[in-house]
């Protein structure tokens, strides 16, 4: 009326062309508009709009102004016929129309009071005549009301807009205003050409005490002949938004083409997704359904159906939501914010999507937090979402193609199905999937990057089993990533990775196992199969200085050629901080369920956090723990065939919860790649018999152990053990033979072949050897003992008397010993035929065997500390170290 508003509001024919003909505003107009005519069926003499801020008031209120002040004009207004044709009008009444917009209005030189106001619209100064002197200072009455009726010569439409900004503005009005509105009212149902139209806002948000008072006075006298009216249509929001967004929706195959792609990949996946958008009813057919989804998303076009409904589902029960105004609002920038990235992102979507929502831009964002009515999600948005240094962002750096972004769209996606955490609302799997899938994006990409979101964000938070709130307050997470950041590096950190990973590597170990050596030294030389742990902070790249370091503690130990590299077995760490990662996690999980204990934190923290807390401790050391397995997948072994003499194995991923312990996965893999076995049999020894000695057809046992000690031949867990058994069993079988003390006509003192012997004769050492089945045979052919002669006849002996017998040994009194000392100095070479002769026999033959020790040697003065230290650790080795000492 005042010439101020928008040309789409003020041009009857621009308005229409932009505006959807809603049931709700079908229903509301005809009513008005029937009354006007004189019909009082289905009508009402006052009717109240009432709805949110900003849920489609004022619409209705222009619209129903410019049918009733446009005349013959009205019937031609763009959607007006069919409006008519449904009322059951044949045209638009003509109407003496009165508006009072509250929060435009104020007292002014022949509009004293809203009634003149009023009057002076009608029935101009004939109107205010009929209200009469008094109408300056005191509202008129229904008399009064009821000239100024008849005054206006014609149906009478009054519109009210705003009334509490007015009451609020002007107070000392309140009762005059309140009074003639209860007068109105039953003025109006006096006449049947005549209807008014008053709007009141549902919301109560920021309302002071005066406002809900005066709310609750206007509405008991209204509502006495008035009836209500439900402005916007939830069902028909697409259309509204279409229209007053849009002026051209592009091509119209375009549209379908990806309405039938969209509706095909959603009716593929409808066991995943909500049954409201894909139930197939059972009176419909498989094909009528798909069709009608179709139909939706066609409805909708270019926005998914998700993101329009998503403010009917979730938002209507938000105070501070303005219905319509919010929701164009936030879609106008929304879709400006979109087209100006269009040209600038690698992925344009299809559809406008809950996910594509620029919550990275402050007018937007604003907008929405407004909408929301909670400006502290902030925090979380930043957070958690869109900030520079996000969580969805970081988790989005490596995504690309119909992925890129996608963390970052389910949380922003969540934000809106949760309502920003204001309504008990949640944001489950299935309106997820709905809500951002695509023909190529599955529901499972969808599920991974909500469950990983929500695994590192501080303010979005898992409710049930697949459901997912955005709250304005930090989780208990985010004091887990405080304590997290405050750990020591040296004095926390490293000594709890190590501690873990020796523990998994002890546990249910089946061979000695020797965790982060820092030197050659550390590491011993026996026999026996043992599993040597890399340091934490030594990562295996397969190359660099690592790798030569290995090598070198392979060969030598200390100052001093290693024996046995065969017998060693390491275990080293992929590059990566994952295992780091993980137990720093734990290790803050702990500290915080500690402060939880001892009441220092946790009152700020949602129940839910604090009941779940032990459990969030149990899933962080089991994921450390995993680590421990997945991070040492390297096995680094003695090879002689590798131009460094190490060969390198990946063990693969592993879990903690499998029933093999580290130790036995390790074994299990050199079994697998045939590096290690059990056992040996005889057809072994007797291929890998070494050609120089095939024709003596004698092996040494030194030189036979050295071969399994040193990688030549297989690996065995105890060589020493494993070869002593099985040469008792092959020589009992008569596969191999047995033979010491070579003679130098090629004999030997003592050969043994198909006969028991004892474990004590197999002694490796170069003078016993394992002999072919054919030598031993030979041997023991050559070695028979050769057949007595025959007695022959002897000369006659003479005869006589049987000489006296010589007196024998008299017998002791009692059992008497003697101790045997052997003392002398021995060539180094003979120490090991020590053990293995002269200790079996003293052992056999006597008691109370003690044997002492006294080595010396002459070294350079500069080897002396590393010798000695590598002295004491094989005395630690032997247990020796308490009974024999360095000098």
């Amino acid at each position: 009326m005042a010439k101020t508003a928008p040309e789409d509001y003020r041009d009857p024919a621009q308005f229409f062309s932009r505006t959807c003909w809603t049931r709700a505003l079908r229903d509301h107009a005809g009513m008005v508009l029937r009354r006007l005519a004189g019909r009082t069926d289905n009508t009402a003499p006052v009717l109240t709009l009432i709805t949110q801020f900003g849920g489609g008031k004022t619409h209705t209120l222009t619209a129903l102004y410019h049918l009733t002040t446009g005349g013959a004009r009205a019937a031609e207004y763009p959607g007006a016929a069919d409006f008519l044709r449904e009322a059951g009008l044949s045209s638009v009444p003509e109407a003496r129309v009165g508006v009072f917009v509250g929060n435009a209005w104020d007292p002014q030189e022949g509009r004293e009071t809203p009634w003149i106001d009023l009057a002076r619209q009608l029935a101009g100064e004939q109107g205010v005549e009929a209200l009469g002197m008094s109408a300056r200072t005191t509202p008129p009455g229904t008399e009064a009301i009821g000239r100024l009726f008849r005054a206006a010569n014609a149906p009478v439409l009054l519109l009210f807009d705003e009334v509490l900004n007015f009451l609020n503005r002007h107070r000392g009005m309140a009762d005059p205003f309140h009074a003639f509105i209860q007068n109105l009212t039953v003025a109006m149902t006096g006449t049947t050409h005549g209807a008014a139209v008053i709007s009141l806002p549902r919301s109560q948000v920021e309302m002071t005490d005066w406002d809900l008072q005066w709310q609750e006075r206007i509405t008991k006298v209204v509502r006495r002949v008035a009836k209500d009216l439900i402005v916007n249509d939830e069902a028909e929001i697409s259309e509204v938004v279409r229209r007053r967004l849009f002026e051209d929706l592009g091509s119209e195959r375009i549209r379908k083409n990806v309405a039938k792609a969209f509706a095909g990949w959603c009716f593929e996946r409808r066991a995943q997704l909500p049954p409201e958008w894909t139930a197939v009813d059972t009176a419909a057919t498989e094909a009528k359904a798909r069709e009608f989804l179709e139909r939706r998303f066609e409805t909708c076009y270019p926005f998914h159906p998700a993101t329009l409904s998503v403010f009917q589902r979730k938002w209507q029960a938000l105070p501070q939501y303005q219905q319509t105004r919010g929701t164009l609002a936030m879609l106008a920038q929304w879709i400006a914010q979109a087209y100006r990235e269009g040209y600038t992102r690698a992925r344009r979507e299809p559809l406008i999507t809950l996910g594509s929502a620029p919550l990275s831009d402050p007018g937007f964002r604003s907008v929405v937090l407004g909408q929301l009515g909670e400006s502290r999600l902030v925090a979380a948005i930043d957070t958690d979402i869109a900030g520079e240094q996000s969580h969805a962002r970081a988790l989005d750096a490596d995504t690309k193609g119909p992925l890129r972004d996608i963390h970052r769209r389910v949380g922003t996606a969540i934000l809106f199905e949760s309502s920003g955490g204001q309504t008990d609302k949640l944001a489950h799997l299935p309106e997820l999937r709905f809500a951002l899938g695509e023909p190529e994006v599955d529901t499972t990409s969808v599920d991974s990057a909500a469950y990983a979101l929500e695994s590192r964000a501080y303010y979005i938070r898992r409710v049930g089993s697949d459901g997912f709130k955005v709250y304005h307050k930090a989780t208990i997470r985010k004091a887990v990533n405080d304590r997290r950041a405050s750990l020591d590096e040296e004095t926390e950190v490293k000594p709890a990775i190590r501690k873990v990973v020796q523990e998994e590597f002890r546990r249910g170990a089946t061979i000695p196992i020797v965790p982060f050596p820092s030197d050659g030294a550390e590491i011993p030389d026996t026999p026996r199969l043992a599993l040597v742990i890399g340091d934490p902070d030594a990562e295996w790249t397969g190359s660099g200085s690592l790798r030569s370091r290995i090598a070198e503690w392979m060969r030598r130990r200390g100052t001093s050629p290693r024996l046995y590299p065969a017998a060693l077995v390491w275990c080293l760490k992929k590059p990566g901080r994952d295992l780091r990662e993980k137990v720093e996690w734990w290790l803050a999980w702990q500290r915080v369920a500690q402060d939880v204990a001892a009441g220092t934190l946790g009152a700020d923290y949602d129940r839910a956090d604090r009941a779940e807390l032990q459990s969030k401790v149990k899933d962080a050391e089991e994921a450390a723990r995993d680590e421990v397995w997945g991070g040492y997948r390297y096995a680094v072994i003695a090879d002689n065939h590798e131009a460094d003499g190490l060969k390198a194995i990946d063990l693969g991923a592993g879990h903690s919860s499998s029933s093999e312990t580290l130790c036995g996965r390790v074994i299990a893999a050199l079994k697998s790649y045939a590096l290690l076995n059990e056992s040996v049999g005889a057809g072994y020894l007797d291929r890998n018999w070494p050609p120089a000695l095939r024709e003596s057809g004698a092996w040494p046992l030194a030189g036979l152990r050295q071969s399994f000690l040193d990688g030549s031949l297989t690996r065995l867990l105890d060589p020493d053990a494993t070869l002593r058994g099985k040469i008792v069993e092959f020589v009992g079988k008569g596969d191999f033979g047995l033979a010491s003390g070579r003679k130098p006509d090629g004999n030997y003192e003592r050969v043994w072949f198909q006969e028991p012997v004892t474990s004590d004769e197999v002694a490796f050492e170069p003078d016993v050897f394992l002999l072919t089945k054919a030598k031993a045979q030979g041997l023991k052919v050559v070695g028979s003992p050769t057949p007595c002669p025959a007695p022959q006849p002897s000369s006659p002996v003479p005869t006589g008397p049987a000489p006296e017998p010589e007196p024998g040994p008299q017998p002791l009194p009692g059992l008497q010993t003697r101790t045997i000392r052997l003392v002398g100095d021995i060539r180094p070479e003979l120490w090991n035929r020590l053990g293995t002769k002269i200790v079996p026999k003293l052992r056999s033959m006597g008691e109370d065997l003690r044997i002492g020790v006294n080595f010396s040697v002459t070294v350079p003065a500069e080897t002396v500390p590393a010798l000695e230290r590598e002295l004491r650790q094989i005395l630690q080795e032997l247990e020796l170290g308490a009974t024999v000492r360095l000098e």
